[in-house]
Formats: C-alpha cells, sequence, structure tokens
C-alpha cells in the first residue's frame, strides 16, 4: 500500500517567542517493510539551523533554532510511504526463555534489546501491572501467543475515550480507570511486559482510518497513533520485532498492518514526541494539530478496514506558564 501523510502544527504564543530550539520526529523510518519514497519538512519562521541526524534507537530526527522573535511556528511534513506487514511469525520460544535472553550471564554477549525490559519515564515497575499481566503468561507459552492474549485482554478491558487522559497522566492512572486513547493502552503494555521482564518497545506513527458511512472524511481529521513492538529471539536476526496494537486488537511482523505507518521507536511516548522543544518567552500558547492519512494518488488497491477500528487521539497537551519551558506534541 502507498499512504500520503501530513501533519500539520501550529503553535501560537503570547507573548512572542525570543528564541526557540525544537527536536521533530516527522519522517517515517525507511527498511525492508516500509520504504520512504519522499518526505518534505517546512517549517515557518525559517530556522536559522537545521540538522538531520539520527538518535541512539536509528530514527531519524530533525533538530532546528530560531533566533528570531515570533508568535506563530508552522511546521508541516509530508511524506510518502510505501508499506507491506506479514502475519505473526510461528515463534516457538516460550516468554520463560525469552526472558532469560535478558538477565546477565559472564561471557555471554550483549543484547541489544535488554535497554527495551527497564523501566522508563512514562512506564515505570509497579507491582498493578505485574498483577494484571500475569493472567496472560501461563507457563510454556510462546512469547507471541502471551503478547497477543494481553492486546486483546487490554482491548476488551479498556474503554477508549479521547480527552480522557493528558499527556502527564500516570499509565498507573489509566490502568486502574481502565480508559484512555492509544498512548495510554500501547504504555500500560509496555508497562506489563516489561514487568514480566520481557522487552517491548513503544512505536509511534499513523494509521489510515475512513469516514464513518454517509459521511465525506475531512482532511486533517486523522491523528498520531501508537503502538507496542515485542522481541521474540528466536525469529531471525533483524526480524524479531513483531508489533501489536491494544487500541485496535491488531498485530503483525514488523507492523500491525500495511495500512500503518511507523515513525520512530523508543522505550516510550518521551523518547519519540513528534515534536518538543524548548522556548524562551511565549507565556502561553495555543496548539493546533491535523493529520492526513490517504491512499497516494496512483494508489490502486483500496484498503481493507475494520469497521470497528478505532481512530487514535493523543491527550490533551497542558500549557505551563514559565518563560523558559518545554513544549510536546502529543500523539
Amino acid at each position: 500500500m502507498k499512504l500520503r501523510i501530513t501533519h500539520q502544527t501550529r503553535y501560537e504564543y503570547l507573548p512572542a517567542v525570543e528564541t526557540a530550539q525544537h527536536m521533530a520526529y516527522l519522517q517515517p523510518v525507511s527498511n525492508p517493510y516500509q520504504r520512504l519514497l519522499s518526505h518534505t519538512l517546512m517549517i515557518s519562521p525559517t530556522p536559522a539551523q537545521m540538522t538531520q541526524t539520527l538518535d541512539v534507537f536509528g530514527n531519524p530526527r530533525c533538530f532546528f533554532s530560531l533566533q528570531t522573535p515570533h508568535s506563530v511556528l508552522d511546521v508541516v511534513a509530508h511524506s510518502v510511504v510505501s508499506t507491506q506487514t506479514r502475519a505473526l511469525p510461528a515463534s516457538r520460544v516460550n516468554w520463560e526463555q525469552a526472558r532469560e535472553q535478558f538477565r546477565y550471564q559472564s561471557g555471554v554477549p550483549f543484547e541489544a534489546a535488554t535497554e527495551f525490559v527497564f523501566a522508563s519515564p512514562f512506564c515505570p515497575k509497579a507491582p498493578e501491572f505485574l498483577a494484571y499481566a500475569r493472567q496472560s503468561f501461563a507457563p510454556g507459552l510462546s512469547v507471541l501467543a502471551a503478547a497477543k492474549d494481553l492486546m486483546q485482554r487490554i482491548h476488551t478491558d479498556f474503554f477508549y475515550e479521547s480527552q480522557s487522559t493528558h499527556i502527564n497522566t500516570p499509565a498507573l492512572e489509566a490502568l486502574a480507570q481502565r480508559k484512555g486513547v492509544c498512548q495510554d493502552f500501547a504504555h500500560i503494555m509496555i508497562a506489563c511486559l516489561r514487568s514480566m521482564g520481557l522487552a517491548a518497545r513503544y512505536v509511534s506513527g499513523y494509521l489510515l482510518t475512513q469516514a464513518a458511512p454517509g459521511s465525506v472524511k475531512l482532511r486533517g481529521s486523522d491523528a498520531s497513533h501508537a503502538w507496542v513492538a515485542v522481541y521474540a529471539p528466536d525469529l531471525p536476526a533483524g526480524q524479531r520485532w513483531c508489533d501489536f496494537d491494544p487500541t485496535n486488537n491488531r498485530a503483525g511482523w514488523h507492523s500491525p498492518g500495511e495500512d500503518y505507518v511507523t515513525l520512530a521507536t523508543g522505550r516510550d511516548f518521551s523518547d519519540v514526541s513528534p515534536l518538543r522543544g524548548v522556548i524562551h518567552g511565549g507565556a502561553s500558547h495555543t496548539l493546533t494539530v491535523g493529520v492526513t492519512v490517504e491512499p497516494a494518488l496512483d494508489q490502486l488497491q483500496s484498503p481493507s478496514q475494520s469497521s470497528s477500528q478505532r481512530q487514535s487521539q493523543g491527550p490533551a497537551q497542558t500549557q505551563t506558564q514559565t518563560q523558559i519551558r518545554t513544549a510536546k506534541e502529543t500523539p
């Protein structure tokens, strides 16, 4: 499937921002299962400095700085991506064996996925996550079968409610209230998997959605999305991460479906916020985000979608009143 994505972010500041530095994670990754065909990033006002690099997890990112006063910041990313997916593989390693891969053993080579076993800012270790996870981890069950059962339970037990949480809502709170948005579900699933000693990472991206029957899909009406990747150590090297979306109860190898686009992967949302930065000035701000995901004009294959598929929406953005602060765009 070939998809075209437009991600528009607009900040309006009062009073004006004097200087600013921002980091954008808005360029989709390119790998054997997702090919980036084109990408442009337009920023207004024009940055004084702009640098493209890869972060520690291999995600493309763009740093830019603004050295002149401005009341408005516009960032627009246009991307065209070719996607494909495969069904979950027949991993035979059980979850207990997978867990042992990440325990220290003298003389054994370091496993890079180990860094996704430990707690992170949005996915803390807590007995509540372990208690919820245990039901999915019967002795001897394969790691992917256990992860799939956990995904299905979160999808069933939790109520999707936009604006029910904020960017700083702890995953423990979302677990207790049994409701949230895609970011909450991803963080809860990751925290549960890590409580069992398994490697799980956060995936940020997009999902192609369809308008309700009898209506026209509005441009800019989509949103960023988030899901989870789980590590199966017995799969071929370079192909060991499998994706699970608890929001929509979908799973696949390297992607839950060809209608998904991966932006970046990290320990949790704090690593891969689409746009964040530090500003001087601008005591208050208004954030407007519009995302459009649609088949490219030359796309001949129509997307197959479940009628129950939920459109993702991130938690509401909070505002702070300090003169120098960090601002993050939520998924």
